[in-house]
Order: structure tokens, then C-alpha cells, then sequence
């Protein structure tokens, strides 16, 4: 039934573009947009660790040059846009997931590992108030996990001068079963190999925070930040062992950002 319903949408999709291909320029025809980057930052080695390591991840997104973004965030996953009406904007993304063993933290030793993988899926944002973006990303795992997560996301900000910007505001993470149990879970092999007592969370809430960043434009290409977040984990996440007896609740990230942009063209 989801293999008809796929390709169902594929087909779908393929109409859609032959229909407006033939109508004039293809939706993927015109000026586009890259921007490309990385941060910098220090984080728990783990999700509800209380040990801090010195970590990297890439930035990207991508959409038409002729629609400016009002606003990214710093944890905004990879996005590619495939609608954009200014105030509303939906695509896909995408997040590359680096794998969790026991090499990582004695922690880990005797869990079953996350392995290497991603999770792709689909966004939405809109913007209530000139000054505020809400954001929703939901994607399927990859490999590292076959379950769905889910994050909500609301941002205030303002110019505090033409170059420089200012944001903050609330996150909430949301997973099902299966991400659960990858992360937080310890079925019975895994008790005897670690000495965490058994443990098969459920879905729910996984984690509410805040985020807060300052960007500075240097020029019309290139753009760096600094950030802060915390997160406090709740329900399964916080109610896991290996959180409650190793680790912790509290989750802080600081760290620097810098990314470059530039545009090409599709016949």
C-alpha cells in the first residue's frame, strides 16, 4: 500500500511538471540561489550526555534567486524550496546522521549502536508577523533508525543594525517509537552488556528548548553567527536509564557559524 501510494505520487509529480513544462518554463527553469557553510560548536557527546566534545556540521539550502528568505536559523536542517509565496514556504530537507557506539563514550558501551544514515522529509514555514518565522521539519530516518521525527520551531527577530541581526526563540522535538528505542531504548541483551535496567520508550515529546543567535553580514555573499541552545529532554528521553543514571536532562550547544552564497542558473 505505501509502494502504490509512492508511485502514485511520483506519477503524480511527473504530470504536474510535463503539464507545466509544456504550459512554459519548467518550475525548475531561472536563477537559483546556494548557500553553503558549516559550524563550529561544543555539545553533549550524546543525546543526554553530561559530557561536552568539540563538533562540526555542514549548512546548505537552496531555492529560487528571485524569492529572498526573510530568515534561517542556525538549525535549520538542509532545505531545498519548492514553493515559495514569501510568507510561505514549503520543500524539501534533509539531516545527515553520524553514528553512536560505544568508541564514542563509555556510556554507550554494551547499547546497540545508531549507525550512519539521514533522515529526509519535507518542511513548512510561514510568517504570522514581519518579525517572527514559524518552521516544521518532519523526517524518516535512514538506516540510523526507521522511525519519524518531528521539529517545531518559532523565531523572533530584528535588524539591529543593516548588517546585523538578532533572533531567538522556543524549539520542541517530537519522535515516534522507533527513534525512541534507537536512542534511549535498551531491550534485554543490551541490560546485560551495559548494566542499564531494561527500557522500551514510547512515542512523544522528546525534548522543548530555546535558541538564540546574532548574525553579521560581513558581505553580500558571506555571512557568520554565533548561537547558544538549550534543551531540557522530557518524557521517554528524559525518563531513559542511560539519561537518568549517566547522563543528564539538560542539554546546552554554543557555537559559531559561517556560510557563502551563490547563484547559477537552469536553462
Amino acid at each position: 500500500m505505501r509502494s502504490c501510494l509512492l508511485i502514485s505520487l511520483a506519477i503524480g509529480s511527473l504530470l504536474a511538471s510535463t503539464t507545466a513544462a509544456s504550459a512554459g518554463d519548467a518550475w525548475w527553469s531561472g536563477d537559483w540561489y546556494v548557500k553553503l557553510g558549516a559550524t563550529t560548536f561544543t555539545a553533549p557527546r550524546y543525546r543526554g550526555d553530561n559530557d561536552y566534545l568539540f563538533q562540526a556540521k555542514p549548512l546548505f539550502s537552496m531555492g529560487k534567486a528571485g524569492n529572498v528568505v526573510r530568515f534561517s536559523a542556525r538549525d535549520d536542517n538542509p532545505s531545498l524550496s519548492l514553493y515559495d509565496a514569501g510568507s510561505i514556504r514549503v520543500g524539501a530537507t534533509g539531516k545527515l546522521v553520524m553514528p553512536r557506539n560505544g568508541d564514542d563514550s563509555d556510556d554507550l558501551k554494551g547499547l546497540k549502536p545508531v549507525k550512519l544514515g539521514v533522515e529526509l522529509g519535507a518542511f513548512a514555514e510561514a510568517y504570522p508577523l514581519d518579525w517572527m518565522r514559524l518552521r516544521a521539519e518532519v523526517r524518516h530516518g535512514i538506516r540510523s533508525h526507521q522511525g519519524i521525527v518531528a521539529d517545531l520551531s518559532a523565531d523572533a527577530f530584528t535588524d539591529v543594525t543593516p548588517d546585523i541581526r538578532i533572533s531567538a526563540g522556543p524549539r520542541m522535538t517530537i519522535a515516534s517509537q522507533d527513534y525512541m528505542t534507537a536512542y534511549y531504548g535498551v531491550d534485554a541483551a543490551a541490560s546485560k552488556a551495559s548494566g542499564l535496567k531494561k527500557y522500551k520508550p514510547g512515542a512523544g515529546l522528546e525534548s522543548l528548548g530555546l535558541a538564540a543567535e546574532i548574525n553579521w553580514k560581513a558581505t553580500d555573499k558571506i555571512e557568520t553567527g554565533a548561537f547558544a541552545e538549550y534543551k531540557r529532554l522530557m518524557g521517554p528521553a528524559a525518563n531513559a536509564p542511560l539519561v537518568e543514571e549517566r547522563g543528564s536532562r539538560n542539554q546546552v550547544l554554543i557555537g559559531l557559524s559561517a556560510s557563502y552564497r551563490f547563484g547559477f542558473t537552469i536553462p
